[in-house]
């Protein structure tokens, strides 16, 4: 089994409850009931449970049409349609022209797209923003994270051979820090992509951090993997006291520099480079913030960091970790397929359960590791520790 098997494999085993026998027994039995020829005849028959089946069978139908799915948003998102509905509906033929489609072909995007509730249809062949098309219409992160997200369906062709690895996928290249914290080159492109990719899309994340949070009860925050700053330039307009920190690699440090510089923040905060796998980190913060790092590493490589925090902190120090968190079942866990797969084809990381984490941050030497409320747990779960 290769590493990359073995780490996802290790989750679901630590994520996993035992059960009592007799429910094992349970469980095996309604198994093979509802396996059964007649099981389904039986279901749709009984008044009692044909609500089930109908909700089940719809549920099941969406998981196999889901890659469809993802691809009406795509072909949407590529043609500019949302962008385009901004300032009010448009007609068939309108948006044709436009998009340089034939009317045919368009109408069955369209279509698809009222259907998923992307689109509305407001009149005869006119049709305008639904209710999930809004949110992506107005947010360019969330169109660029869906662009990025072709990178994956790419990878995801043969996801049989992904698991074994037997391929090389794409998603490794599009993040060079996945060949290694010091590599003989940088591409300025590359280095550029994916940082402006990860400073768009974490609009909905700086949001849920600052409604959870009261960072006024500090005097520096360091962020660590902070990209070109777009955290900490969204703490440093809403806290207008506190200093600011920023360490990252170098070629990417630069860009938050320059940042900084733009959003007149250069007086306050500053970027360090550096690889925090290897080298240590600056001090003189309070508080540091690891926001949607942990997942993209190893266990190894996690420990090394969350150590290196420890260190850099003084005696009360604090950390706040936030990233999406593996659940068992129920609301929170409905990213856990996304991002199990995601990180699988980045080659390396994995999604780990809030208590897999609290168990890594309180063997790096903190204590008092409690969850913090959020408003929005599908983006991200907040975890904060205190340094003895």
């Amino acid at each position: 089994m290769t590493q990359k098997s073995l780490d996802l494999a290790q989750s679901g085993l630590r994520s996993g409850e035992s059960r009592p026998s007799w429910r094992t027994q349970l469980d095996q039995r309604i198994d093979a009931w509802m396996t059964t020829p007649g099981f389904y005849r039986w279901a749709i028959g009984n008044p009692l449970t044909r609500w089930i089946t109908r909700r089940r069978a719809a549920q099941l139908f969406n998981l196999m049409a889901g890659f469809v799915h993802s691809q009406v948003l795509l072909s949407c998102v590529r043609l500019g349609l949302l962008e385009k509905l901004r300032n009010g509906p448009q007609t068939l033929n309108a948006l044709a022209q436009e998009c340089q489609v034939s009317p045919p072909a368009l109408q069955r995007l369209l279509q698809a797209a009222v259907s998923l509730r992307l689109l509305d249809l407001r009149g005869p062949s006119l049709y305008g923003l639904g209710a999930l098309g809004a949110p992506v219409a107005a947010d360019v992160g969330l169109r660029l994270m869906i662009e990025h997200n072709a990178v994956l369906f790419d990878d995801m062709r043969d996801t049989v051979a992904l698991l074994r690895d037997e391929i090389q996928p794409h998603m490794q290249a599009y993040w060079p820090y996945m060949n290694g914290d010091k590599p003989p080159s940088w591409e300025t492109d590359k280095v550029a992509r994916y940082s402006e990719l990860m400073a768009t899309s974490q609009r909905f994340v700086i949001e849920e951090l600052l409604a959870s949070y009261d960072f006024s009860q500090h005097r520096c925050v360091m962020d660590v993997g902070g990209g070109q700053g777009g955290w900490i330039c969204a703490l440093g307009q809403q806290h207008t006291d506190l200093q600011l920190m920023l360490f990252d690699l170098p070629p990417v440090a630069a860009l938050a520099n320059a940042r900084f510089q733009a959003n007149g923040l250069s007086d306050r905060a500053s970027a360090v480079g550096g690889s925090f796998i290897s080298d240590p980190l600056p001090k003189g913060a309070d508080l540091v913030t690891l926001v949607r790092v942990a997942h993209d590493h190893p266990d190894a490589t996690v420990k090394v960091l969350l150590k290196s925090i420890y260190q850099a902190l003084p005696a009360g120090g604090m950390l706040m970790l936030a990233e999406p968190m593996a659940e068992a079942s129920g609301p929170h866990s409905m990213g856990d397929a996304y991002f199990h797969f995601y990180l699988l084809a980045m080659g390396s990381g994995r999604l780990r359960t809030p208590q897999e984490l609290k168990t890594l941050i309180t063997e790096a030497g903190f204590d008092r590791v409690v969850d913090i409320a959020n408003p929005m747990p599908l983006h991200t779960r907040l975890l904060l520790a205190q340094k003895n």
